[in-house]
């Protein structure tokens, strides 16, 4: 009995020690966030778009940038690559009205310039477009988010609105640009999941 005793003591020890050995050591604290800025929360608004459109415009093949919906009611609609060169245009006039700065490039046609023709070179103008948005989101304050700022006309806006609107305006033609990829047998990158 002494000896069951003293065994049924040492396998009781043993399952507590490698129950002990399989317990999680403690995660350490998550580093806390810094607090939410305007200039932040508009950065991060600008990157969600950009995360969306950007891979979408590249997922295109060069080969169907000049695809447009033929079937159904789509006379005079834009092209793959007016879409991108649309919202790229936009987002300089947008994002250097913020600024207070003229635009790099010429915004005039409302599809961009016409000597952005291939693909590499519209992907750069889209890019481009958002790298400025990044520093437009970032100049905002809590002093100056509010003042209102012209895109070159009489009528003026908040620095704000100019972000969530370009946002906005990103997301309806992202929407577009989704139909044509899917129309062409390509599934959005941001709809392809993780695997």
């Amino acid at each position: 009995m002494k000896h069951l005793r003293t065994f049924c003591l040492v396998g009781a020890l043993s399952f507590a020690a490698s129950a002990f050995a399989q317990t999680p050591a403690a995660t350490p604290a998550p580093t806390p966030m810094p607090p939410a800025t305007i200039a932040s929360v508009a950065d991060r608004e600008i990157s969600i778009i950009e995360n969306d459109i950007v891979p979408a415009a590249e997922a295109m093949p060069e080969d169907k940038y000049n695809f447009a919906p033929t079937t159904g009611e789509f006379k005079g609609v834009r092209t793959f690559a007016q879409q991108v060169k649309h919202v790229a245009n936009t987002n300089y006039l947008f994002f250097a009205a913020i600024l207070g700065e003229k635009p790099a490039v010429d915004t005039t046609n409302d599809n961009g310039p016409d000597s952005i023709k291939t693909k590499a070179d519209i992907v750069k103008f889209l890019k481009d477009s958002f790298a400025l948005g990044h520093r437009a989101a970032n100049s905002l304050t809590a002093e100056n988010n509010l003042e209102r700022v012209s895109l070159g006309g009489p009528n003026k806006a908040p620095r704000i609105f100019w972000v969530t609107f370009g946002v906005a305006h990103g997301f309806d033609h992202y929407g577009q640009m989704v139909e044509y990829l899917r129309m062409n047998g390509i599934i959005p990158p941001a709809s392809r999941g993780s695997n």
